[in-house]
């Protein structure tokens, strides 16, 4: 079954060479007990290595079960040891940080037997060689018989063909030597067993054939093989596969007795993630802060589309800033031209039925009010103790604004979300006022003049009876020669038959929860008002009239367009008439409805020229946009250089990893003998550094969740925010991913070294 022709092997050490098989050829039985005797130096060993494909002849052949070898690529070898050697070192070569049972199993694992099966037939083994109740012990707590007989079951696991014993009981005394020759000549029966050893009386007793070497040749053969001998038996090889779970098996144990140097190199690997994870958690944590902010304060803040519009985005506001290619106080003569940065930021809308009705179509559960604005002016008039007074409802600390209408009557709308009614009852069916009180009860001295009332103090029941008189339109100018200008009697005014009483119908008041909203204060006038005085005066206009030497001069008169182009009078405004608003706010029930809105009037800017566009402006949108972008950046410099410290510490795990190599020499022997392909070899040391970098990765979080609650502390204590610092899990994960990442690049030199190392040498190292 065996066949070694003209097998050749040199040593070259420098300019010497050692020739250790000179031309060898030896043939084997399929079942027989040959002992290999010589003196050192003969090639002894290296006639077992070659046969075991450890080690790898220079010409000749070696022939298994009439299957040649000289095209053998480096995995047949790994396969060939597998399943067809099985090992029985001198020093027992068994690995030391997993138990007796695993290492019988090894060779099993390696071959991809089941579970279950590679278990049951490890426990028959090591009961066959008298161990079966030391399995779950490791090979140090055994005496050095009980390790080779470990040695022999593991050599056994995967039912070779040949099995390869190099002094195996050269470390033994008389006694015990007996008891494994004994078991290894059973083993013979049905095995082709070749022993190299220096005892010749045991070779002599228990041997079915001795061959003596000398300087690389035979000089002795006791049985050699007859002309008419033959193997019929073909060479069948399995494939050998070591999975991650089972590098990772390895790893973890050989870690386990190296806990103290772990932890150092998981808590020095950690440092960088430690630093990351504290900027991503108060990253997050002010983000959070910004946000609920930005929510509470800037939830509902409009966005709005007026006649001019800020087109002002990102990158404009970046490039708001002096021409930088200009010298700054140079001895330069010229004048240059500076760009108008307003004029960039500002559009012009020409807002139309199209558009309005557009903006009919957005979906209302995403508004929670919407407000037009039209260009009316109301004419109010207050009475109280026989003074009449004009209200100006454009007053410069406080002009009153139109209340929002709510579309989706089922949801609550702007002004539910934002404010408790303290008085009253808002009806937005009818013509009124709503009045907005500051979270202390205040409004400005001159809001309440406004309203025709004064003192320090005034009870809701007197703001609430409180009478103001709609003027219309007609009533309010009167005709002075060919000119209409407003009438100064205002008493005549306030009783006058057609004028409509108007009173504040609710008090209204910030939440408690909308902190923005607390100073605010000021009036409010329904929507059905405003449709009051454009029913009511739609058919009056103020207009200018360009005459030689008139300039601007009210005239009141029936609006009529094509009369006033006629007479080249330019057109102001009108009271009540338009149909199309000047401004128009619609209020966003959240953050996330505030990004439908706008997408949906950006589309309906697609494929439109410049001038047509429709532009709005969302400056909730706009602060938040830069707030974030703020925090982003900041979050990234010191992300950057925490990150200098993970780039260290990979280099050391790097280090640590090639130790570990060093550390694990002979185990890789010990795996590329029974079969390890040098892939998994390189699987070994791999997880080795996905499990260092699971460790650091995770020592770092937690070290990083345990810093956070000094960093709250010392937070809160300067600025009054509570729990800033908050862990994102997401960031967490992402950052023991990085980790195991870096660690595992980190050590891939390393486990290229290992996998690249010579099994023979790898053996050999103590």
């Amino acid at each position: 079954m065996l066949n070694l022709k003209n097998i050749k092997k040199t040593y070259h050490t420098g300019g010497f060479s050692q020739h250790a098989l000179k031309d060898f050829s030896l043939q084997f039985r399929q079942n027989e007990f040959v002992a290999i005797l010589g003196p050192s130096g003969s090639g002894k060993t290296t006639l077992l290595n070659i046969i075991g494909g450890l080690d790898r002849y220079d010409s000749g052949d070696l022939i298994i079960n009439n299957k040649s070898t000289k095209k053998f690529k480096s995995i047949d070898w790994d396969f060939y040891r597998n399943n067809c050697v099985g090992f029985i070192f001198q020093n027992y070569n068994l690995i030391s940080h997993i138990s007796v049972l695993e290492n019988v199993e090894m060779g099993m694992t390696l071959s991809g037997v089941g579970k279950k099966e590679k278990r049951k037939k490890a426990k028959e083994l090591l009961e066959r060689v008298g161990l079966k109740q030391h399995i779950n012990k490791k090979p140090n707590q055994l005496s050095g018989g009980q390790m080779q007989r470990v040695a022999i079951a593991r050599a056994l696991a995967n039912d070779p063909d040949i099995i390869l014993a190099d002094e195996p009981t050269g470390a033994l005394d008389t006694k015990i030597s007996r008891q494994i020759m004994e078991l290894i000549a059973s083993i013979a029966k049905d095995k082709l067993v070749i022993m190299v050893t220096h005892n010749k009386e045991l070779a002599e007793e228990y041997a079915t054939r001795i061959v003596k070497m000398q300087d690389g040749e035979i000089i002795e053969d006791t049985n050699p093989i007859a002309k008419d001998e033959s193997n019929d038996k073909m060479f069948q090889i399995r494939k050998t596969a070591m999975n991650f779970f089972t590098a990772l098996n390895l790893s973890f144990n050989n870690i386990k007795t190296k806990k103290g140097r772990t932890a150092l190199t998981s808590f020095a690997a950690s440092i960088g993630i430690i630093g990351i994870a504290l900027i991503l958690a108060l990253s997050n944590g002010f983000k959070i802060e910004i946000d609920e902010f930005e929510k509470d304060s800037l939830s509902d803040a409009p966005i709005i589309i007026s006649e001019q519009a800020m087109t002002m985005n990102e990158e404009m506001m970046m490039n708001m800033q002096v021409n930088k290619d200009r010298k700054e106080f140079s001895d330069s003569k010229k004048v240059y031209i500076q760009e108008d940065i307003l004029e960039q930021l500002m559009h012009t809308n020409y807002i139309t039925d199209e558009y309005i009705d557009y903006l009919g179509e957005i979906d209302k559960k995403y508004i929670s009010g919407v407000s037009y604005q039209k260009s009316t002016a109301l004419n109010l008039i207050t009475h109280i103790e026989d003074k009449y007074e004009l209200v100006s409802t454009t007053n410069a600390v406080n002009p009153w604004t139109l209340l929002p209408t709510n579309p989706n009557k089922k949801e609550k709308g702007v002004i539910d979300n934002n404010y408790d009614v303290i008085a009253g009852k808002i009806d937005d069916e009818k013509p009124g006022l709503i009045l907005q009180v500051d979270s202390r009860n205040q409004i400005y001295e001159s809001t309440l003049k406004q309203l025709g009332l004064s003192g320090k103090t005034v009870d809701f029941d007197d703001i609430l009876n409180q009478e103001l008189k709609l003027v219309l339109n007609d009533d309010y100018y009167m005709q002075v020669d060919d000119y209409f200008i407003p009438n100064p009697d205002l008493e005549s005014l306030y009783n006058n038959e057609n004028s409509i009483s108007i009173k504040v119908q609710a008090i209204v008041r910030c939440k408690e929860d909308k902190k923005m909203l607390a100073n605010g204060s000021g009036i409010a006038y329904t929507n059905s008002l405003t449709e009051l005085v454009i029913s009511k005066n739609k058919d009056s206009a103020i207009v200018n009239v360009q005459k030689e030497k008139d300039y601007n001069v009210l005239t009141h008169q029936p609006f009529d367009e094509e009369s006033m182009t006629n007479n080249k009078k330019v057109f102001l405004g009108y009271l009540g008439a338009e149909s199309i608003p000047n401004i128009i706010y619609i209020y966003p029930n959240s953050f996330e409805s505030k990004d439908y809105i706008t997408d949906y009037l950006d589309k309906y800017n697609e494929k439109k020229e410049e001038k047509d566009k429709i532009e709005y402006t969302d400056m909730a949108g706009m602060i938040s946009s830069l707030s974030g972008n703020i925090m982003d950046a900041i979050t990234i410099v010191l992300v950057a250089f925490s990150s200098i410290s993970l780039i260290v510490s990979s280099i050391m795990i790097g280090i640590i990893t090639y130790i570990s190599v060093l550390e694990r020499t002979k185990e890789i022997g010990i795996l590329r003998a029974l079969g390890a392909r040098k892939k998994d070899i390189k699987r070994v040391f791999m997880a080795e550094t996905f499990i260092v970098g699971i460790f650091s990765g995770t020592l770092g979080i937690l070290i990083a969740r345990l810093l956070v609650i000094p960093a709250n502390i010392i937070i809160e204590d300067l600025s009054d925010l509570a729990n800033v610092a908050k862990m994102n899990p997401i960031h967490a994960i992402v950052l023991v991913i990085i980790s195991v990442i870096l660690t595992m690049i980190s050590g891939f030199i390393p486990a290229r070294v290992a996998s690249n190392k010579d099994p023979v040498e790898s053996l050999r190292t103590e």
